[in-house]
């Protein structure tokens, strides 16, 4: 409702400001239209604002009855604001608990059980069995000094493994920090912290600059074993192998030693497992790398060699899990989604 501007002040002047703020009153929806109106209809510029501004130029014989016809106007106004703005609230506080309101009768909504990720459970897997031959569980930080990663684990100066094409340095770059690209930190750790013998298993994530594809993740996971004692030999090493394999793909499962090279055991070898029961067809499928610690290690930790040998072996948890469901893409490890855990069993 258009309102025109009061040239004077009349009882028809006085009515029609009246008409126009109780219209635009009773066309209130919500508390910011209510604002808005009252603004237009009692602030400084409205109608009747302007109509008592005129009261100083009226005679003054004049100016209590029109004084009066406009404080009777503003207050009607003013009453009328007052009790919309009382039913605006209420509306909307109703509206409020409405839509916060909730059905006590409605069937209740179900919520499936979240589960842990394959991954931790096969690598508790793993670390149970070890724990059932006596074995120890260590953890070290994956924040790790140079010298744990590679200068204890005899890698030398120029091993391509220390290029930064390979290895994640922290800045400053002379701070020797890096993060771990294995867990065998642990064992030297491990030698150092514990009194011999040493029978550890150190499960944890670690960290290399490859790119996300099928078969390669930044970030992942491995196991590793150390055992060091008076006489040990690579059949314990064999024997050792034999059963964590057969706890992970059966009691027909097999493993073969192929002399390999690292640069922490001498000798070294790499590490088949026969599946005679993949879906794929029987096959042997390379998992991981051991051998006998070599004596730079020892000597490192302040071991004699000449008292003490050991073994030492490591494989990956997420190639483990990869040929042992075969899974055709480590990035589906990686995506966070759940139907991937609920395909292992809903495990809490």
């Amino acid at each position: 409702m258009l309102v025109s501007e009061p040239t004077e002040i009349t009882e028809q002047s006085v009515a029609t400001a009246v008409d126009g703020a109780l219209f635009a009153i009773s066309e209130v929806a919500n508390a910011a239209d209510l604002k808005a109106v009252r603004s237009a209809h009692t602030g400084e510029s409205s109608p009747l604002a302007r109509l008592n501004g005129m009261l100083r130029d009226v005679p003054n014989d004049q100016k209590a009855a029109l004084g009066k016809l406009v404080g009777q106007a503003r207050g009607r106004v003013n009453a009328a604001f007052a009790a919309r703005e009382a039913e605006v609230l209420v509306a909307e506080e109703n509206a409020r608990l409405e839509s916060e309101s909730i059905d006590v009768t409605a069937v209740g909504s179900r919520w499936r059980a979240g589960a842990r990720h394959p991954l931790s459970l096969l690598m508790e897997q793993m670390s149970d069995t070890f724990i059932g031959m006596g074995w120890e569980i260590a953890e070290g930080p994956e924040l790790e000094n140079e010298w744990f990663n590679f200068d204890a684990m005899n890698f030398d100066e120029d091993h391509p493994a220390r290029a930064m094409q390979d290895t994640f340095f922290i800045d400053p770059v002379d701070s020797h920090l890096v993060l771990r690209t294995h867990t065998s930190p642990v064992q030297i750790r491990s030698l150092l912290d514990r009194p011999l013998p040493v029978y550890v298993v150190a499960p944890g994530r670690v960290f290399r600059t490859d790119e996300l594809d099928a078969t390669h993740t930044p970030v992942f996971h491995q196991i590793e074993g150390l055992a060091i004692d008076k006489g040990l030999t690579m059949a314990h090493l064999r024997g050792t192998l034999e059963h964590l394999a057969r706890a992970m793909f059966g009691e027909d499962a097999q493993i073969r030693l192929r002399p390999n090279y690292f640069p922490f055991t001498e000798p070294s070898a790499e590490m088949d497992v026969w599946q005679p029961h993949a879906k794929g067809g029987a096959r042997w499928v390379e998992w991981g790398g051991c051998g006998m610690v070599n004596t730079n290690i020892l000597r490192a930790a302040g071991i004699d060699p000449d008292v003490y040998q050991g073994f030492a072996f490591g494989m990956g948890i997420e190639r483990t899990l990869q040929f042992r469901n075969d899974m055709n893409d480590m990035r589906d490890m990686v995506e966070g989604d759940v139907r991937f855990s609920q395909q292992f069993g809903m495990v809490v």
